[in-house]
């Protein structure tokens, strides 16, 4: 079999990965050096900068490499920046289930997509060399995603419930840990002992989450285009926006009650796309509509269900309600 062609030179994978690292310098180092909660304007402000550095780097490709692999990192970009919304569902339940105060829920968001970065490349130079000698898996992949869309559609309404799961019973077994907050510390010291407060905790989490949803999004965008370089940046450009539009979106993911419709929608047809390689070729901007209007539809129907359904009244506490607690704010 051909070896896979890209158009990436050293080059530009070095200069590629310096602006990447430029950024997020930035990012931690000036804009976000001190602990503070993320308004929605800020997130907006950084979403748009985010998706703008995205469409200008897709406008440099078009200009120097033709319609083509312009067509195919920006189809690759809106799989992975629609499959990333997923990851938002699970944050939002994490850093509700720990209480992770929204003025620390930054830094961890920073260090674990940091940390998914790195996975990430990993996994993409393992799945095109994969991809390369067994054209086969070709087809592993296309199965793969139709049963995860299928998943995705029959558990769309299921609750998730991320910290109770097997990673985090493993971790408090294994890491010590402590209940308590050490303003945006990782790890503190209690009577002598080294703890990992809860943001550790989230962060293994978050970690753990992108593992699983890299498993989705990266055989993904096999379905577009292999070229190591396109499959790379697209990637990178939708986690690196990942931050901003969580804290755009968390307040307002319950409004989205179609979404992982849409979602489940696109990995069955992109699985389906796979599946079908060697008989049905479909062109970047074939598959690009598509990805558009099943996403587009399932936003669209989301928001006018919102807007017709009545907002729920709050109910009057009863005598036995007025003697509990009130609950710890995050």
């Amino acid at each position: 079999m051909d070896s896979i062609q890209t158009i990436g030179s050293p080059l530009m994978w070095g200069g590629f990965i310096a602006f990447v690292f430029a950024m997020l310098a930035l990012d931690l180092g000036v804009f976000h050096r001190k602990a503070h909660a993320i308004s929605f304007k800020e997130a907006g402000a950084w979403s748009a900068v985010w998706v703008s550095l995205a469409l200008t780097f897709n406008a440099v490709l078009w200009w120097r490499y033709g319609s083509g692999p312009g067509m195919e990192f920006l189809t690759g970009y809106l799989i992975e920046k629609s499959l990333s919304v997923d990851n938002i569902f699970v944050f939002v339940v994490i850093f509700t289930a720990l209480k992770i105060p929204a003025l620390y829920q930054h830094r961890v968001l920073f260090w674990g997509i940091l940390s998914a970065l790195v996975l990430r490349a990993a996994m993409i130079f393992a799945g095109v060399a994969m991809l390369e000698r067994f054209h086969w898996l070709i087809y592993v992949f296309g199965a793969f995603l139709i049963l995860t869309g299928v998943k995705l559609f029959i558990q769309r309404n299921a609750e998730e419930h991320p910290e109770d799961g097997w990673l985090m019973r493993t971790a408090r077994r294994v890491i010590p840990s402590t209940p308590k907050f050490d303003g945006q510390h990782f790890l503190t010291v209690e009577n002598g002992r080294k703890l990992a407060t809860p943001l550790l905790m989230a962060l293994l989490l978050v970690e753990a989450s992108d593992v699983l949803f890299a498993l989705d999004s990266i055989p993904a965008i096999f379905a577009v285009t292999r070229d190591p370089f396109i499959v790379f940046t697209s990637n990178i450009f939708a986690i690196l926006g990942l931050r901003s539009l969580f804290f755009l979106m968390a307040g307002a993911m319950e409004k989205f009650t179609y979404l992982k419709v849409g979602l489940s929608g696109v990995l069955i047809f992109v699985g389906a796309k796979m599946a079908l390689v060697d008989v049905v070729h479909l062109s970047p901007a074939v598959s690009l509509g598509v990805i558009g209007l099943v996403l587009g539809a399932s936003i669209v129907a989301s928001l006018v269900k919102a807007r017709n359904t009545p907002p729920h009244e709050p109910q009057a506490p009863t005598p036995d309600d007025a003697k509990l607690p009130s609950a710890t704010k995050a």
